[in-house]
């Protein structure tokens, strides 16, 4: 089987609040991991990430691992950049190099490539290209990290028309059902009675293992994945990633997975990174009340999106307090906890702890005492390739810091 890496280019490391603790391959992108697009495309299974040094020991789930020290890529590796957000449902073939969009996707490598040309991030993939056939794959390309949000609708309704159709599918009894586009509830999920779905604008998946409580409104384009719950209110255009708890309003937001918002407080627009905990009533604004255009802290300095809807990303572990409130275009730096009836600055630096602009640094300790606890919850433990990745993203924001 053909070794498949996925590089993170100096681009991808910049899409913070979520480079700090994990490669760009591990985020959501629509229904499903960037990784696992590109695992689909090519028929294989990835190897190792090339991202951020201090990634070095990350350490999740089914990810592989992140190279780092004296390494040799062998000639005929395939290297994939992993800002492009491939489509689901093609065979992207075998080939020298890939395009999406007219840019340059994945390389097959022509000879052996020492870790250290792409370590830094500035690599341009072109120049590693052996000799053969090119192909074109369809797919989406993640410029800024808010393409997550801008793209996020269209995604999904791509990505449910692919993976719907071919599951093992019911008619869930006692749901009521609006609109002409599909219901896709995949054998051995749970609606309860009184569930209510709206496909008037885009198709609804529920996957296997998932819970549908009663008095839930979802409206498509949505899907719901494997051991995730949403417990009431309307959720409208947003992936629920896997072992997820959801109440509340929640519109075209992400959640990529072993996460909680199990109370009120509307979200919307949003994307909450693994372990994240909205405590009871946090809310989100989503819309300035000029209706202008949305500006976003970047590691490069306060960006405008472009875009008119923009609520709060949500790092890695973060934790807020009951009634904490966001403005629009926030960014929760991971690991941190915020908490109390100031509105935080748009933007939270990592591992801050307290209130308003009273923040403190959340001390590494005690952090990954509460983060071992929490992932107990879920039955998972804090190996300790994990807490060295996690302690040395601290460090590396400390250092960013200063």
């Amino acid at each position: 089987m053909t070794a498949l890496v996925l590089y993170d280019d100096a681009q991808a490391r910049s899409f913070e609040p979520f480079a700090l603790t994990r490669p760009l391959g591990e985020m959501r992108a629509g229904s499903a991991l960037i990784r696992h697009r590109w695992e689909r495309a090519l028929d294989t299974t990835t190897e190792s990430a090339i991202a951020a040094p201090h990634l070095a020991d990350f350490d999740e789930l089914d990810a592989p691992p992140v190279l780092h020290g004296e390494h040799v890529l062998p000639a005929g590796t395939i290297v994939a950049n992993s800002r492009c957000v491939v489509s689901l449902g093609q065979c992207a073939g075998d080939a020298a190099v890939w395009t999406c969009d007219g840019r340059v996707a994945a390389v097959r490598l022509g000879g052996d490539v020492a870790l250290e040309r792409l370590a830094d991030g500035s690599a341009v993939l072109d120049a590693m290209a052996g000799d053969g056939y090119t192909a074109t794959i369809r797919g989406r390309w993640l410029d800024a990290v808010w393409d997550f949000i801008a793209q996020l609708i269209p995604q999904l309704q791509e990505d449910i028309e692919v993976i719907g159709p071919r599951l093992d599918c019911v008619a869930p009894a006692h749901a009521a059902v609006s609109g002409t586009s599909r219901l896709y509830v995949e054998r051995g999920a749970v609606v309860e009675p009184l569930a209510y779905f709206d496909v008037s604008a885009g198709a609804v998946l529920v996957r296997r293992g998932a819970t549908v409580r009663a008095f839930t409104r979802l409206a498509g384009p949505c899907i719901i994945a494997s051991g995730a719950t949403v417990q009431g209110e309307r959720i409208s255009g947003c992936a629920i990633g896997e072992r997820s708890i959801v109440h509340g309003e929640m519109s075209e937001t992400i959640v990529l997975g072993h996460a909680n918002k199990a109370h009120d407080g509307f979200v919307g627009h949003s994307y909450l990174g693994r372990w994240v905990n909205l405590g009871a009533g946090t809310i989100t604004s989503n819309l300035k009340n000029t209706y202008g255009v949305v500006a976003l802290w970047t590691p490069q300095g306060v960006r405008s999106t472009g875009l008119s809807k923009l609520g709060t990303l949500f790092g890695d572990h973060v934790k807020t307090g009951i009634g904490l409130r966001l403005t629009t275009g926030s960014v929760i730096g991971s690991g941190s906890n915020v908490y109390g009836s100031v509105m935080p600055p748009k933007y939270v630096p990592p591992f801050s702890w307290g209130e308003g602009t009273a923040l403190s640094d959340y001390e590494i300790g005690r952090f990954l005492t509460v983060a071992e606890r929490v992932m107990a919850r879920r039955g998972i433990t804090l190996s300790d390739r994990a807490r060295r990745c996690l302690s040395a993203a601290h460090a590396h924001s400390r250092s960013a810091i200063a």
